[in-house]
């Protein structure tokens, strides 16, 4: 692919306003964020909504506030919403938001352990959303935290269960998965079904490397304060969700990379066309 993918991932589950202030939690902040990173470039956006306690929320109610406006006023953006499984594990709550004809929904294709939590995704949950995505016209984000996963992926391919176009995250930096090792991300690349579509995120520290690795090898990036709170590896300076993305965009300018725009990367089969009649 000639062009690389930005992933923009604003809130996630984990950071709070007393971890940063820059933290985009109510629905306005979220809407916010999002419409001026569509200005300055984004492929697809990853959302996470929450409640009014400023806690994760499945509720489609709750999404719909912020989805509405996105496409009201970014219409051409693809619109990915978290399917989670670490707070409310049953399958009703977890495709809740499938009602609201997102482009795309995250799928994680195993249970891992997180330093002080776990995200159980066991087979029957994992084919179940899959094939709720399958009937809505949704086309999962496939999470990949490790090399079983990426098996799992081919075992679902086989299965039918999974039908293209294939969109997967390569997240490293999780204690108990990839680390952003060359060997270790070269390694995930490869062993991708063939014509997929993916890009890295790294947590933490890890987030700017992977990013990196993402854009040289043509796949593309994942980028947010989902998974990042600093700008620098020393954590001495509060990121923000534009000052992340602008930093991908210098680096693309030196590498002169250009990125896949939203209408490019959903005509590629990633809009869902229950949702854009």
């Amino acid at each position: 692919m000639s062009k690389f993918i930005i992933n923009f991932t604003p809130t996630g589950m984990i950071p709070t306003k007393e971890m940063s202030s820059n933290v985009p939690i109510s629905h306005q902040e979220i809407i916010d964020d999002v419409l001026l990173a569509n200005e300055i470039g984004i492929t697809l956006v990853h959302l996470h909504a929450r409640d009014e306690n400023q806690m994760p929320t499945y509720k489609a109610s709750e999404y719909f506030k912020i989805i509405e406006k996105i496409r009201q006023y970014a219409p051409d953006l693809v619109l990915g919403v978290s399917l989670s499984g670490r707070n409310y594990n049953t399958f009703e709550f977890r495709s809740e938001v499938l009602s609201l004809y997102p482009d795309m929904g995250s799928l994680t294709l195993n249970s891992l352990n997180f330093p002080k939590s776990a995200s159980v995704n066991d087979p029957d949950m994992i084919h179940q959303l899959a094939m709720k995505m399958s009937s809505l016209g949704v086309t999962p984000e496939l999470e990949i935290f490790d090399l079983g996963m990426i098996n799992y992926a081919h075992y679902l391919i086989n299965k039918k269960t999974l039908l293209p176009p294939f969109y997967f995250n390569i997240i490293v930096g999780n204690i108990s998965g990839l680390q952003t090792e060359p060997n270790q991300i070269g390694q995930a690349i490869n062993l991708l079904p063939k014509n997929s579509f993916w890009a890295i995120g790294g947590i933490g520290n890890q987030q700017l490397n992977a990013n990196v690795y993402g854009m040289i090898t043509g796949g593309g990036v994942r980028v947010g304060l989902e998974d990042n709170l600093y700008y620098d590896k020393n954590k001495l300076s509060k990121a923000s969700n534009i000052n992340l993305l602008k930093r991908i965009h210098r680096l693309a300018g030196e590498l002169e990379l250009n990125y896949l725009t939203p209408m490019e990367f959903g005509k590629l089969g990633f809009y869902n066309s229950n949702a854009r009649k």
